[in-house]
């Protein structure tokens, strides 16, 4: 039986994909759980993360997002029995990698999958939903009427936060990075207030917003990174598409949020300053925290729940490319890695 890993090179700067024969699974003890992965979804592995987290080792199992058919399940076991067909991610310190036929989990991190959902749409949502979930309600506490910003919305990310957003009530305004992507999200129904395309370099997001806003500005902004610097001295040119954070502090609101996905922001004294002007504030996404924290575990399965039944009655709908098979894995990762892919990519079994 054979899965999925990477290894690390020695400056820790390149990372390779390597298929490895398993060892058998050990027998299903306590509240583990034996699953035959019908699907997995690939995402960006955050390497920085498991180093801090000092989790590196020869070889790390890759694949996290899965959905499958249990096959066995410990002695004390309660939510779960043969046969039931379930989804959920894998904890950062699994040693199971998810693109392998058969893996072992705790209960905990599983929820049933609902009957109308494929195996694909169950791996491919469950980790964009709970990071929509973390942004919107647990960040920045969304409600009916707000306004909400989201950037880059035709990401498998941002298609599943609009959508959200949408069923809230909320208003909502995206950025495109193309004139693909702008397509996508004007035929997108409930539709968006205003779709702003920024892949002519022409649009301003700071000027739109308060315009569609009329001049009070957005309650919430969810990120796709931002530009740290001017565009004359942003040596990444993809970078030189991400609006900069003046823009975004800008065209907040009063008592506004801003949850960004740039875990490397810096902000300057005249930066903080004008947030506190506005009562606004910051915060991090960091989807990982429901799994470094015990503590959280109900509110964590409470998010993997809804973000099921929303799938299951067309709330979400995500943006899945084609499913492919598992040793197209290896290749697909590689690309994913490196940010390359727009729709999410599902290895189905």
């Amino acid at each position: 039986m054979k899965g999925l890993y990477f290894q690390q090179s020695s400056t820790n700067e390149e990372i390779t994909f390597v298929f490895q024969e398993r060892e058998n699974l050990p027998a299903t003890e306590d509240n583990y759980v034996k699953l035959q992965v019908k699907a997995c979804a690939l995402s960006q592995i955050n390497t920085k993360l498991l180093a801090e987290m000092k989790m590196e080792k020869d070889f790390f199992p890759v694949g996290r997002e899965i959905a499958g058919i249990v096959l066995d399940v410990g002695s004390k076991v309660s939510f779960f029995q043969p046969d039931d067909e379930v989804v959920g991610i894998l904890p950062l310190d699994s040693e199971d990698p998810g693109l392998c036929e058969v893996v072992r989990v705790h209960e905990h991190y599983l929820v049933h999958k609902p009957e109308k959902v494929t195996w694909t749409e169950a791996a491919g949502t469950i980790r964009d939903g709970v990071r929509a979930y973390t942004a919107l309600h647990y960040l920045s506490h969304l409600s009916p009427g707000k306004s909400v910003l989201i950037m880059d919305g035709a990401s498998a990310l941002g298609t599943i936060a609009i959508q959200l957003a949408h069923h809230r009530g909320a208003k909502v305004i995206a950025t495109a990075c193309s004139l693909e992507d702008k397509q996508y999200l004007e035929r997108l129904r409930p539709s968006i207030a205003r779709v702003i395309d920024l892949s002519n370099g022409k649009a301003h997001v700071a000027e739109s917003c308060l315009e569609e806003t009329g001049g009070l500005g957005v309650d919430i902004v969810l990120d796709a990174g931002v530009r740290l610097y001017n565009k004359g001295d942003e040596p990444d040119v993809k970078l030189q598409l991400l609006p900069h954070k003046h823009d975004i502090i800008t065209l907040l609101g009063v008592g506004g949020h801003w949850v960004t996905t740039e875990e490397k922001l810096q902000l300057d004294p005249p930066d903080s300053y004008c947030l506190f002007l506005k009562g606004a504030t910051v915060a991090f996404l960091n989807d990982e925290v429901w799994n470094l924290s015990n503590v959280q575990q109900g509110k964590y399965l409470c998010i993997l729940k809804d973000v099921m039944e929303k799938l299951s009655t067309g709330v979400f709908r995500p943006q899945l490319d084609e499913p492919i098979p598992l040793y197209e894995a290896k290749v697909s990762m590689e690309v994913v890695q490196k940010n390359q892919g727009r729709k999410k990519q599902v290895v189905q079994f």
